[in-house]
C-alpha cells in the first residue's frame, strides 16, 4: 500500500468547508479525473473515474462521519484504497483540510505513476481544486450533517435523498 498524506488551509469556516465536502456530487468539479459520483444511500457512493485514459468504476463506504471533524471512507472493491479527511477551524473564517490517502496501485503503469509522484500530485492538485472551488462559491452547494460510526448511520441522522430533476420532453 502507498500512502499519500497533506493539508490545505482554506478560507472559509470549517462548517462551510466540511458541508462541501459532503457533497460528493460536486467532486468533478474540482477533481481531475473524477468523471461522475453517485450517493445512492448516506454510507454509499459509486465513482466513476478516467486517468490516463484508463476508465474505472467502483464504490466506497464512508466508515465514519463527524461533522466539521471527520470523513473516513474506504473502497468495496477495486481499486483498493482508504483514507480520511479532517477539518480543523483556524479561527471563525478559515480553516485546515486534512487528508490521508491509502492505496494499493494496480499494474505496472499505476506502480510507475505512484514511485514518480504522479498520484500525490494528482491528490494534492485536486484538494487545491477543491480550496478553489468552495473559496469561489463562497458558500456550500449542500450539506449532509449526519453521523456514521462503523460504517452505520447513527439515527438521528436519516439520509434524505435529492428530488432528481424531471425534464419535460416532446
Amino acid at each position: 500500500m502507498s500512502m499519500i498524506e497533506g493539508s490545505v488551509d482554506v478560507d472559509v469556516p470549517v462548517r462551510t468547508a466540511y458541508n462541501q465536502w459532503t457533497q460528493f456530487e460536486s467532486f468533478p468539479r474540482f477533481m481531475d479525473g473524477v468523471e461522475r459520483v453517485d450517493k445512492p444511500q448516506a454510507t454509499l457512493s459509486h465513482w466513476v473515474t478516467r486517468i490516463a485514459g484508463v476508465t474505472r468504476e467502483f464504490d466506497a463506504k464512508v466508515v465514519e462521519q463527524r461533522p466539521d471533524e471527520l470523513v473516513a471512507w474506504c473502497s468495496l472493491d477495486e481499486p483498493h484504497h482508504a483514507g480520511t479527511v479532517r477539518f480543523e477551524p483556524l479561527g471563525d473564517s478559515r480553516c485546515r483540510v486534512t487528508y490521508r490517502l491509502e492505496f494499493a496501485p494496480q499494474g505496472l503503469l499505476e506502480r510507475t505513476g505512484d514511485a514518480l509522484g504522479l498520484v500525490r500530485r494528482q491528490v494534492q492538485g485536486s484538494l487545491r481544486g477543491f480550496k478553489e472551488y468552495i473559496e469561489g462559491q463562497g458558500k456550500e452547494t449542500g450539506e449532509w450533517r449526519g453521523t456514521i460510526s462503523g460504517g452505520q448511520v447513527k439515527p438521528h441522522a436519516a439520509h434524505t435523498p435529492r428530488p432528481v430533476p424531471h425534464w419535460p420532453t416532446g
